[in-house]
């Protein structure tokens, strides 16, 4: 749009466009759209939640959706997941490298006690019979069981050194891989979100106003930050270890049972265990995670509505309830980050305590299977080491399951925000605006209908023709339709029936961009954003103007004189608030910037609601400059402000109940005369008075 004052998301509700204006229909109208949530502290659509707490999550669906969405990154997956196979493999390596390092330096001890028994140089089998002869026969079962082993030999210390290299050497390497990985998953995570980032920025564009106007800002902004955030850091932490981890379980595996297939089935029986605690937490802890995240989308909204209307509150003495409200929500946060944490949290002792049950099994019966012959206690030792690496990864993976169920539930309400209902895609071939006839700004509604609620119709057969440089005001009582109006001409609402055509063309046979560059808007909220007074000046116009152009727009619009008293002129810097400003010159400066976009057509939306009397008079002459040669349309509550409008329109419960010039409508005596006579006459009322005895019935 080229010179719109702000989002139109305050005023999308026909007149109604501010809460407090709308009528009770209007209001119950909304209500049902919301699906009947309350507005109010804590409250929003679906209560101000972006998944309801009682929603299962679906963990499954979400994964492959979000696997989906890293698909481009592949490659890199396949080089982490490559790149993970050669550092588990180096890692599973390790401890049977140490454990032939300990029977080097057992066979060297045990040689060097027998060195006074046997005769030096008596190998193992020699040993083992002269054991047996003297009876010794459980030392002799325990040496029969290990080679290498030579009467009054010592400590082999050039073997031991070389095996120790090695495993140094392995160690090292999977490190560097191991990191490797790291580095590469980081990467892959970040251009995911960073795309997920894109495609959430690119659906704010797409979704209908009615969609924003039923969701409360702090909510949506939760899901674009706080909930990709975290899915950002589960993907980082658990992607890269979930790989490594799996493998690390296979290769474990394939080694103890290498090594004892008796005692890998021994350690196996911890692993049915494992899996019953972990899911059993698991199914405790989900429903907390996805209210941990819901209520921090409701807290959000909540300091977010606060911060924003912060001077209401004080006016209105209401700061012991917002702080009671805020209280109320952030205790839910605490109780549902508690409940999930605490619940999750027992996962790692849980599997501690398992893996330490099993680490005695191994320990018992290797140690028997030693004193029998059957293993080395290298071998014993590598295996206790491969229980320990084969229980971590367990462990590491139940403790992961905490953080994936809360990334999983950051993922999916990102996921619903990607899945909200669209509006309805720009034409294929659209016809550029002024294709439709040589007369360019005027502006046909035909016949048209339009209803937030079907059954609760609010704009019926409407017909309306603005020529161009017309200046057509548009009155009637709070909830008659006026901005309803003026949205259904910007496409911030598609009709329900009949057309309107801008300058002959069918307004949903453009693009709304090019429909919106015709249009600029001057909203009662004025909307500024962060940066200089030029900056926010020359915003949306899209055509190069000179310096002479933007000085000569500032002092039509009477902006000029009180930039000129501020430190740096127009570079000073404002707020997003414009707190620096007064509200007649933050209207004004948004006015200069629809003069700059110089647009075809200008809405005019209770400009001046919001200055004082003089003020008023200096906007009046700015916007009576700025709608000369374009068809304008003003909305207007104070009459006063129209007088010299070519049409006047009365609106009435989304009708047109009587238009003409502001002296015709007067001699009629109809309902404009009613409204004019009641803002410039004294207070007039319908009502008789009651009969005495009886009450004034209270009013509406």
């Amino acid at each position: 749009m080229s010179a719109q004052n702000g989002t139109p998301s305050g005023d999308a509700a026909g007149d109604a466009g501010t809460p407090g204006s709308r009528t009770a229909d209007e209001e119950t109208t909304r209500e049902a759209l919301r699906g009947g949530a309350r507005r109010g502290p804590g409250a929003g659509p679906m209560g101000g939640m972006g998944m309801p707490a009682e929603k299962a999550l679906d963990f499954t669906g979400s994964l492959r959706r979000f696997a989906a969405v890293m698909r481009p990154e592949r490659a890199r997956v396949v080089v982490l997941t490559l790149f993970g196979v050669i550092s588990v493999a180096l890692t599973v390596a390790g401890p049977k490298i140490l454990g032939e390092a300990t029977n080097v330096i057992f066979r060297g001890v045990v040689g060097t006690m027998l060195g006074g028994q046997v005769p030096a140089g008596t190998p193992t089998e020699g040993i083992v019979a002269g054991l047996r002869a003297r009876g010794e026969d459980q030392l002799a079962d325990m040496l029969s069981g290990m080679t290498g082993v030579v009467a009054g030999q010592g400590i082999d210390t050039g073997q031991l050194i070389t095996v120790l290299a090695w495993a140094v050497a392995v160690y090292v390497a999977a490190f560097v891989f191991g990191w490797l990985q790291a580095r590469i998953t980081a990467v892959a995570v970040q251009n995911t979100m960073r795309r997920l980032r894109d495609d959430v920025e690119a659906k704010l564009h797409r979704i209908p106003l009615s969609y924003v106007d039923r969701q409360r800002r702090g909510e949506i902004l939760s899901r674009v930050t706080n909930d990709i955030d975290n899915a950002s850091q589960t993907a980082t932490q658990t992607l890269a270890q979930l790989v490594t981890s799996l493998l690390t379980v296979v290769g474990v595996l394939a080694m103890m049972f290498w090594i004892s297939w008796i005692l890998a089935l021994v350690a196996l029986v911890t692993v049915p265990l494992s899996v019953v605690v972990t899911m059993q937490i698991a199914k405790r802890s989900q429903p907390q995670f996805i209210e941990q995240w819901s209520s921090t989308g409701r807290l959000n909204a909540h300091i977010e509505e606060m911060f924003t209307g912060h001077s209401l509150v004080r006016v209105y003495g209401q700061q012991r309830t917002a702080a009671e409200t805020f209280a109320q929500e952030n205790e839910r946060l605490h109780v549902a980050t508690r409940n999930a944490q605490f619940i999750s949290g027992t996962m790692q002792p849980s599997m501690g305590f398992i893996g330490n049950l099993n680490y005695v099994v191994i320990a018992v019966v290797g140690g028997l299977r030693v004193a029998s012959g059957q293993l080395t206690i290298g071998d014993v030792q590598a295996f206790i080491q491969y229980s320990r690496q084969f229980t971590q990864p367990l462990t590491q993976v139940a403790s992961m399951m905490n953080l994936l169920q809360s990334g999983v539930a950051s993922i999916e309400r990102v996921f619903d925000l990607l899945d909200a209902p669209e509006q309805e895609p720009d034409p294929a071939r659209p016809v550029p605006p002024g294709e439709g006839g040589p007369v360019r700004g005027r502006v046909v509604f035909e016949d048209v209908e339009f209803s937030y609620d079907p059954a609760k119709p609010l704009i019926t057969g409407l017909d309306l023709t603005a020529e161009p440089g017309q200046t057509v005001a548009i009155v009637g009582p709070t909830g008659a339709g006026k901005t309803t109006l003026v949205n259904l001409l910007m496409r911030f609402y598609e009709v329900n029936g009949g057309r309107i055509t801008l300058g002959g063309v069918d307004t949903r046979e453009m693009t709304r961009e090019a429909l919106r560059g015709s249009i600029g808007m001057v909203l009662q909220d004025t909307w500024l954003f962060k940066g200089s007074i030029e900056e926010n000046l020359r915003y949306g116009v899209r055509r190069e103007i000179t310096d002479e152009e933007f000085l000569e727009a500032a002092r039509a619009t009477h902006v000029d004189p009180f930039v000129r008293t501020l430190p740096d002129g127009y570079r000073t810097e404002i707020d997003d608030e414009g707190s620096s400003l007064s509200a007649g010159e933050k209207q004004l400066l948004t006015i200069a910037r629809a003069f700059l976009a110089d647009p075809e057509i200008l809405v005019l939306d209770e400009a001046t609601s919001s200055v004082d009397t003089r003020t008023e008079v200096l906007v009046q002459e700015a916007m009576h400059r700025l709608r000369q040669g374009r068809t304008a349309f003003v909305i207007a509550h104070r009459l006063s402000t129209i007088r010299d409008a070519d049409v006047i329109l009365v609106m009435e419960h989304g009708d047109i109940v009587e238009q003409g010039s502001h002296a015709e409508l007067l001699a009629a005596g109809g309902a404009y005369a009613r409204l004019y006579e009641s803002q410039f006459a004294a207070p007039v009322t319908d009502e008789e008075p009651a009969p005495e005895g009886q009450e004034a019935p209270a009013p509406a």
